[in-house]
């Protein structure tokens, strides 16, 4: 509003220049001024990078783009949609996404970025660390450290509802795990810069085996997978608990579990045949080859499975599937 005001200031004040016969040669430096001012104002109006934030169409991308995922698609859906509709939010939202290779982690930030920035994990307010890529070196740690807490500070400053995702979190060195911590607290001020309306979200396989030990114990007991929830078994808990004693963990040498700085711990249930299967038909969808469900059963059966005996759940998830697809489409190009 306070920009849209001094547009229409601007705006009189270069029909005035234009007006004055007495100051005809300061007029030719003041429109153009005046019309370079308007310019701007109007690109800042109208360059908002954020979509307006719409919970059913989050609702909806979750439930036809992710298979096997009832408790993501639930508390996903809450946990963001309450932070992004709240104008003063007490602290920044910390989402740690837990799981085994495959079961849609990466899927599910890309999901939350393309409902949330109009340019989607293409978004310059998007910034995405994988730990053995962005920092591999263990004796450059304090390099890494000060200019990860420059990156995010910067980024905030410039633009509060900024994302940051940490791929293999798990894997990262503790420092730069506690070099995120002041970001992450109730009302963080940081030098005068407020983090509350920014988004961190931990992708980690760490848990996996807590999560796959839940859900086994379901299946052998005949209950249905979907009456799983957070609190299931103690689930939640479970997970915190033993990514904070993993001895190689970097979780495990960081105060950021004991701080309760992460709103939610959310499992990733590992995916049964029947979902690897809906990934086989999304992926023959995206590669314009006509859906076959007979060929994607056979592409999902192909796929290893644990335990040895039971073979309930993919080892992979839903990971090399495309790979596997295109061995079995001769038409493939």
């Amino acid at each position: 509003m306070k920009a849209l005001h001094l547009l229409v200031v601007v705006y009189l004040l270069s029909n005035i220049t234009l007006a004055s016969d007495e100051c005809c040669s300061a007029s030719l430096i003041i429109v153009p001024v005046a019309v370079g001012l308007i310019g701007s104002l109007i690109y800042v109006l109208t360059s908002d990078p954020l979509l307006p934030f719409d919970s059913k169409r989050l609702q909806f991308d979750l439930r036809q783009s992710l298979y096997g995922q009832h408790i993501v698609c639930d508390v996903v859906l809450k946990a963001v949609s309450s932070f992004m509709t709240d104008s003063n939010p007490k602290k920044p939202l910390v989402l740690s996404f837990h799981g085994t290779t495959g079961v849609g982690k990466n899927h599910v930030a890309e999901i939350l970025t393309r409902n949330i920035y109009k340019e989607g994990e293409q978004s310059k307010h998007v910034y995405k660390f994988i730990s053995e890529h962005h920092f591999p070196h263990k004796e450059k740690v304090h390099i890494y450290r000060e200019n990860l807490k420059k990156e995010i500070y910067d980024a905030v400053k410039h633009f509060p509802r900024s994302m940051f995702i940490f791929d293999e979190m798990d894997k990262m060195h503790p420092q730069l795990i506690d070099a995120i911590k002041p970001f992450l607290d109730y009302n963080a001020y940081v030098d005068g810069v407020s983090f509350n309306k920014a988004i961190f979200i931990f992708l980690s396989n760490a848990g996996g085996n807590v999560i796959t030990e839940v859900a086994l114990d379901f299946w052998r007991e005949g209950k249905d997978r979907k009456k799983i929830r957070m609190n299931s078994k103690d689930l939640e808990n479970k997970i915190s608990e033993r990514i904070k004693n993993e001895k190689t963990g970097g979780f495990s040498h960081s105060s950021l579990i004991d701080r309760h700085l992460v709103d939610h711990y959310i499992p990733f249930l590992p995916l049964e045949l029947k979902h690897v299967c809906q990934c086989v038909m999304a992926e023959m969808f995206h590669l314009n080859i006509p859906q076959d469900i007979d060929l994607a059963d056979e592409v999902a059966r192909d796929m290893p499975y644990f335990p040895e005996k039971e073979k309930i759940f993919a080892v992979k998830g839903c990971k090399s599937v495309k790979q596997k697809l295109v061995l079995y489409t001769e038409e493939y190009e």
